[in-house]
């Protein structure tokens, strides 16, 4: 019961952290150290429970999904959207498909995550202190330029810490889309960027992973897909209002956190 109960906590971690800009999966590996889970399965466990958090944004946006589907025909704009989602995509992609067991073998680390948050969290701030002229404020207004933009930032989140929606969302706001926009626009990336790791990294992974390891896979993934669905919501109501200046400062606090639990000896590594 011990083993189930840390698969929900984790599950719950990666539900909050994944669409929040403060790095899923580094806190899923600093969590994971934590509770001492998780090991066995060289990373699988904290890159296939993202798998919830794609459903849950295909559900948080099946209508749109189901309009653009059938828009697709006849709708320039709705292919020239999905083009864009395909070139920011694409680096990040490449980038973590030759390099993923290097990735997973030498950077999933808590010192690692803990610089990339510290770091993640200074240009947060910077940005947000940054007059930056506001040019789409629709998501499926983004255009390719803007899209190569957000793919560049996505290659620096293979580093975990970094935050893939951070990266994205700073990608965009850099691009010239307002805060809402650029947040949208990191949830679609969602769905190709996480669908195809997981489902990549659990091909590659099946000789390694026994039948129990697949109950806490499936498990931690509904925990995640229910908690990310919450948290989509209160982000998109939170940035409407806000500024990412409380991420940028948490992501500092965490960072020098995690450092000072090394330093006293905690076992992380």
């Amino acid at each position: 019961m011990l083993e189930w109960l840390k698969v929900i906590i984790l599950g719950i971690v990666q539900g909050v952290t994944e669409y929040l800009p403060i790095s899923s999966t580094g806190h899923l590996i600093v969590a994971a150290a934590l509770l001492d889970f998780g090991r066995q399965m060289e990373g699988t466990f904290e890159i296939f429970i993202q798998v919830g958090s794609v459903v849950a944004v295909l559900v948080f946006y099946r209508a749109e999904l189901l309009h653009q589907i059938r828009s697709v025909p006849h709708d320039a704009g709705v292919r020239r959207f999905w083009l864009g989602i395909l070139v920011a995509v694409i680096p990040a992609g490449v980038i973590g498909f030759l390099f993923k067991d290097w990735i997973k073998t030498v950077l999933y680390t808590p010192a690692v995550v803990a610089v990339s948050l510290i770091v993640g969290g200074i240009i947060f701030l910077i940005v947000e202190r940054r007059p930056i002229p506001v040019r789409t404020t629709e998501v499926t207004a983004v255009n390719l330029r803007q899209a190569v933009i957000v793919g560049a930032a996505q290659m620096v989140a293979l580093i975990p810490g970094v935050s893939r929606s951070g990266a994205s969302i700073i990608g965009g706001r850099v691009a010239g889309l307002d805060r809402r926009t650029a947040t949208q626009f990191s949830f679609y990336l969602t769905i190709p960027i996480l669908g195809a790791a997981t489902i990549f990294d659990l091909l590659t992974s099946l000789d390694k992973l026994s039948p129990d390891d697949m109950g806490y896979l499936l498990v931690g993934a509904v925990v995640s897909a229910v908690v990310s669905w919450a948290a989509m919501g209160w982000l998109l109501r939170y940035v409407s209002r806000n500024n990412f200046n409380l991420f940028g400062v948490y992501r500092i606090l965490a960072g020098i956190l995690i450092l000072a639990l090394m330093a006293a000896g905690l076992p992380l590594n």
